[in-house]
């Protein structure tokens, strides 16, 4: 019998000395997107500045597919010792698991919440030669030419803004679905698609180009991303708001202490005036926040979007 407890004392007394030492090898950060979509972005900023206080690399790996659910199951699935992470999104967390039949993975049970990142308002814009300018410019030509004004839609997300949108205006546009925003975007401003719901971050650089008109961004309110850009639901559209956002995940499972310390130094990195104003650059909105305030949010955003997804009968491509 003492020996049993001196068994588990010293098992006890070796967990935080476990956390103590992490990482002694590099760290996988898992973003279920392609390179150079908003979530990636924000991801390799904060991985590069992670990798530097922890004295270890973070490196970005990126597995895209199925609305993100391809990334995300890897993750999930992945051994819970704090050397693969996720950077999940409002898609992977908390919508696709009402739009996909199965995503292979439980987004409530399969990880251990770290913290809220940041939120990547969603913006529709038009190619330059696209007439309308406004939303209500918009809808007006949706409704002259009913289902012929295609809009591209390269993410889950993108999708829930455009589905909401018809459903509270009642314009007829067509979207086109897309597996990554790259391709969406390259269509958009070649012209072969007039319009586009993609992040702030995608967006941002072509509309300070002119090579795109942003017509809304869909925030309840203008953002400093987008300075002169009104909001939907200033244009009319009252309530309307769709808000992307990312926040890093670990598998269910990874030692508390270790989740503890990633969420002290990426909090700490996010505090920085530099990190604010490099993420602002482009375009995400830095927020923070403890494990159990990540949990509790997400919570809420599944309540939120789940019986709206339901009511309009929304499944995936």
């Amino acid at each position: 019998m003492r020996r049993v407890v001196l068994a588990f004392a010293a098992l006890l007394l070796a967990l935080p000395a476990a956390a103590q030492t992490y990482p002694n090898k590099p760290v996988r950060m898992i973003v279920p997107y392609q390179a150079g979509q908003g979530t990636d972005v924000a991801a390799r900023y904060v991985a590069e500045r992670l990798g530097g206080v922890l004295g270890q690399q973070v490196f970005v790996d990126n597995k895209p597919g199925a609305g993100g659910n391809i990334g995300t199951e890897a993750a999930a699935h992945s051994p819970n010792d704090g050397y693969t992470l996720l950077m999940g999104t409002v898609a992977t967390q908390t919508m696709n698991e009402f739009l996909y039949p199965s995503t292979g993975y439980d987004s409530d049970k399969d990880f251990a919440p770290i913290i809220l990142v940041g939120m990547l308002p969603m913006v529709i814009s038009a190619n330059p030669e696209f007439p309308a300018k406004t939303i209500a410019e918009l809808i007006a030509a949706a409704k002259a030419q009913p289902d012929k004004i295609n809009i591209a839609l390269p993410s889950t997300t993108a999708r829930i803004v455009y589905e909401l949108f018809k459903a509270r205006t009642g314009a007829p546009l067509f979207g086109v679905p897309y597996k990554a925003s790259a391709t969406a975007m390259t269509e958009t401003l070649g012209g072969q698609v007039p319009l586009i719901i993609d992040t702030a971050t995608a967006t941002r650089g072509h509309v300070q180009a002119g090579k795109l008109r942003p017509i809304a961004i869909t925030t309840p309110k203008s953002s400093e991303l987008l300075p002169g850009v009104k909001s939907v639901a200033e244009q009319g559209v009252d309530g309307f708001e769709v808000t992307a956002w990312a926040a890093l995940y670990a598998p269910r499972g990874t030692p508390q202490a270790i989740v503890d310390r990633l969420n002290a130094e990426v909090a700490k990195i996010l505090a920085l005036p530099e990190t604010r104003q490099r993420l602002l650059q482009l375009g995400f909105e830095p927020t923070s926040g403890t494990p159990a305030q990540l949990a509790a949010f997400e919570k809420q955003e599944r309540a939120k979007w789940g019986p709206l997804i339901k009511a309009a009968g929304l499944k995936a491509d």
